[in-house]
């Protein structure tokens, strides 16, 4: 069996933060093409109904409308997704906020909590709050969703890079400490065609082709079927021995970071 058998997740409950949408409602998809049970998570009431809605024809779905900046939703998510499915094995934070682009010296304070408080610190409660569920479970593992702006630095993109690069430190030190836990922790870095990289490419359409130019496959990445069939892989047991590590899904331009 491997990643992408249709029953290679059967039996695997996860949470998706950020799941309304984009990515996040990509992953989703793609686990619950493998069998899984998903629990969503967005702030967005409506959009996460008419996305519950649409992914139970494919599976196993409850959801729980919870801001990530409130540091009570981590046990309350956790909580929820243990009664609705028993346990928990896979946890992926998805979910981020930003109001940039912004040039370095105009990134205020506020700007900087709204990234911190919905990415890397709700991220950090949120594996807290999960890990003796998981211990319970015998293991699990979590993905974390990094950023090429991280790894790599982008122009006006400075508070978003310094909270996506706050959750790459923290995964590892997670990593390295819950090893004889049998639960793994990795970061993503994709490029996808989200949401928001949609809008990007209607407002934006000569940034876009210059950034399209930029990867050496001349594609932007499927949300569901490239990086939500990564995270499948990373949850389920044929990854059982990656922890650590971060993945550049983009096409390559990541090479070398």
């Amino acid at each position: 069996m491997t990643y992408s058998h249709p029953d290679s997740m059967r039996g695997h409950v996860a949470i998706v933060t950020g799941a309304a949408q984009g990515v996040g409602k990509g992953i989703a998809a793609a686990l619950l093409e493998r069998g899984a049970a998903v629990f969503l998570v967005d702030v967005q009431a409506a959009r996460l109904a008419a996305t519950t809605a649409e992914l139970a024809r494919a599976g196993r779905v409850e959801q729980l409308v919870a801001d990530l900046r409130d540091p009570d939703s981590a046990p309350r998510i956790v909580a929820a997704a243990v009664e609705a499915f028993g346990t928990v094995h896979g946890l992926v934070n998805n979910a981020i906020a930003t109001n940039e682009p912004k040039r370095f010296v105009d990134i205020t304070l506020e700007d900087l909590a709204l990234g911190h408080d919905v990415g890397p610190r709700a991220s950090f409660l949120l594996m807290q709050a999960v890990h003796p569920v998981m211990v319970e479970a015998g293991g699990g593992s979590i993905v974390n969703l990094g950023s090429g702006t991280g790894t790599g630095g982008d122009v006006k993109w400075g508070g978003y890079a310094a909270a996506k690069e706050a959750i790459r430190g923290m995964s590892k030190v997670a990593a390295l400490e819950w090893g004889r836990d049998n639960i793994r922790v990795n970061v993503i870095c994709p490029f996808a065609e989200s949401d928001g990289v949609k809008l990007w490419k209607e407002f934006a359409p000569d940034d876009y082709a210059k950034a399209l130019r930029r990867v050496p496959m001349r594609r932007i990445g499927d949300v569901r079927t490239d990086v939500g069939a990564l995270v499948a892989f990373l949850l389920g047991t044929d990854a059982s021995f990656i922890t650590a590590q971060t993945i550049h899904v983009d096409g390559g331009i990541g090479c070398f970071r």
